[in-house]
């Protein structure tokens, strides 16, 4: 693709982003209204029951009004907080776009502290719910805290960077972050679109399907975005690879068996198993192709440090499956849920686990560049030569 292309589609993802965002803000800041007053507006619930049907949001609403009255104010706070945090997202990214420094720094703490807040009641929520009582069941009580805890360390390794004057790992992890506060709005998009493709199932159903593939969609999309506006070939003071050939093969071997093994016990679950497994599998494999024609593109190109993140992300993805099946096994031996339950946990959080991960280590390796450049610098800096001995003065006869 050339760079009227890239440009073209970037603009375009852009503006996607920005009208998801935007649009979804007057939906959050509303969807909790009717558990304080009831008959009170929420503009998504009226949206959804025309977009699918008022009986399908009324069975779904009448299974929330028991754990939401037990953490009201902190589920308002978050919902309120979360759809500001939806316009000021897009502040942030066309702030940086467009190098409005000052701007992108106010706006920057003022979205951290947003977060923050917002996290908080989205945790006490989570303390106060069983995970039995949650929405779908505990599956999604499990993919709720992994994103609340990968959305605050996101921002904050995000703040850090910025302190330490590292704004290619700063921006990197502040996507990160908002890719992670968007599957809040995506799986609301899903909910309308989804029973169109699959008719009959209730919303909770269709959230079962959503969180087997929500992690992956939104890491890939934040690595995408990550690539797009990192047009360095090469990184100073970054040299070799931390993924050689035989490191990815591994990751192949490994991550092949895992694979496997998911793929069968769905295979052994009917229906309900097959129809999970293709919303795993389909954005999975889609991620799959992109990294691999990336980093080899890259390779081919000439550009060393796009076809190392390109590995490095390649890898986690690789990995993802066996963590899934680790997590998966872990949560049914200790976590007293059945083997389908724990089995959805798993692969839910596996992807988006292995991107943050990538992240930590993409970011470990520009520091580790960033440290040698200072050393070779200090090595090969000239020295300051010694001042001459003062001459001295011939003894008076």
């Amino acid at each position: 693709m050339n760079r009227t292309g890239r440009a073209t589609w970037r603009r375009a993802a852009t503006i996607t982003v920005v009208a998801v965002c935007v649009g979804y803000a007057p939906i959050a800041m509303t969807e909790l209204w009717p558990y304080a007053h009831r008959g009170a507006p929420a503009l998504g619930e009226w949206l959804l029951g025309r977009a699918v049907s008022p009986r399908y949001v009324a069975d779904a609403l009448a299974t929330r009004i028991g754990p939401y009255g037990r953490s009201l104010t902190p589920m308002i706070l978050h919902a309120v907080l979360g759809g500001l945090l939806m316009l000021l997202g897009p502040v942030q990214l066309l702030s940086a776009l467009r190098r409005r420094r000052r701007l992108h720094r106010i706006v920057g703490v003022v979205f951290a502290l947003t977060v923050y807040a917002s996290m908080a009641g989205a945790g006490v929520y989570l303390a106060r719910t069983a995970p039995a009582d949650a929405f779908s069941g505990p599956a999604f009580w499990i993919v709720l805290a992994t994103i609340l805890v990968g959305t605050v360390a996101s921002i904050t390794f995000g703040l850090l960077a910025a302190v330490t004057n590292y704004p290619d790992l700063h921006q990197r992890w502040l996507l990160l972050c908002y890719a992670y506060l968007m599957t809040a709005p995506l799986l609301r998009l899903e909910w309308g679109a989804l029973p169109t493709l699959l008719p009959g199932l209730s919303m909770a159903d269709i959230n079962r399907v959503a969180v087997m593939h929500l992690g992956s969609v939104v890491v890939f999309g934040a690595l995408l975005a990550s690539r797009a506006l990192d047009a360095r070939d090469r990184l100073p003071g970054v040299r070799g690879t931390w993924v050689p050939t035989p490191v990815l093969v591994a990751a192949h071997l490994a991550g092949a068996p895992a694979l496997a093994w998911i793929i069968a016990s769905y295979l052994d679950r009917g229906t309900t198993g097959h129809r999970l497994l293709a919303a795993y599998l389909l954005p999975f494999a889609a991620s799959y192709v992109v990294m691999f024609l990336g980093q080899r593109r890259a390779g081919r190109n000439g550009r060393s440090w796009a076809r190392e993140e390109w590995r490095l992300h390649l890898v986690g993805l690789c990995l993802a499956p066996v963590l899934s099946v680790g997590a998966g096994l872990l949560f049914a031996r200790y976590g007293g849920l059945d083997r389908g339950t724990a089995w959805d946990a798993g692969i839910a959080i596996g992807c988006g686990m292995l991107a943050f991960e990538a992240t930590t280590v993409v970011s470990l390796r520009v520091v580790r560049g960033r440290a040698a450049l200072k050393r070779e610098r200090r090595v090969t800096a000239p020295r300051p030569e010694a001042d001459p001995a003062p001459a001295q003065s011939a003894p008076a006869p």
